[in-house]
């Protein structure tokens, strides 16, 4: 007999383990699903909650070309310091469906005397444009961020992607996806009151 030759208690024990492996897997997995299910019912769970290195930070250093067609000035990280009141730094695309689905909130917002400033992510020129003729322009200032280097900085997953600064041009809020009626008015307006 060679010395490499296994008793048979050894595989059977190897065997075993191999088929519990899975069923390990399974139940680790089932333990997890259940922890966030319950985290949903009881609200200490938050799907969207990608947490933002910049919160609590002033925004990053950049400085973005005007969307000439919209006679908007230009967007830097200057425009963000010793603010009269809070901002909102909005990234959107024309290409964006769920920017069509928020853009209504951001007009609202715009009615009401609240500054949002636009970052348009990786579009043409002229289909950002025509978006806004047709859909209303919410912005004070309006960059063009078409290679999408700013919204790496900020730490954009996708657009749209929304951002609340206070005075002193900090950080305060992130949403990521649309500016739903229900966001605008339990988590943002809230917001907006408090850093007046």
């Amino acid at each position: 007999m060679s010395e490499n030759t296994a008793t048979p208690g050894r595989s059977l024990g190897r065997r075993r383990a191999l088929m519990l492996a899975p069923l390990g897997l399974a139940v680790a997995g089932g333990a997890g699903f259940y922890a966030m299910l319950r985290g949903l019912g009881t609200g200490s769970y938050d799907p969207r909650g990608v947490p933002s290195a910049l919160l609590g930070k002033p925004a990053p250093a950049f400085a973005l070309p005007p969307l000439a067609e919209s006679g908007l000035p230009a967007l830097s990280n200057t425009d963000l310091a010793d603010l009269p009141a809070p901002v909102l730094v909005n990234f959107w695309a024309s290409w964006c469906v769920p920017c069509i689905v928020e853009h209504p909130q951001l007009m609202r917002l715009s009615r009401d005397g609240v500054a949002v400033f636009g970052v348009n992510y990786k579009d043409k020129a002229g289909d950002a444009a025509a978006f806004l003729t047709r859909h209303g322009n919410p912005f004070r200032r309006l960059g063009r961020d078409e290679p999408g280097r700013a919204a790496i900085d900020w730490g954009v997953y996708g657009v749209p992607e929304t951002y609340l600064l206070d005075r002193k041009g900090i950080i305060r809020w992130r949403w990521p996806g649309p500016v739903t009626p229900e966001v605008l008015d339990q988590d943002l307006r809230p917001l907006l009151r408090r850093h007046a």
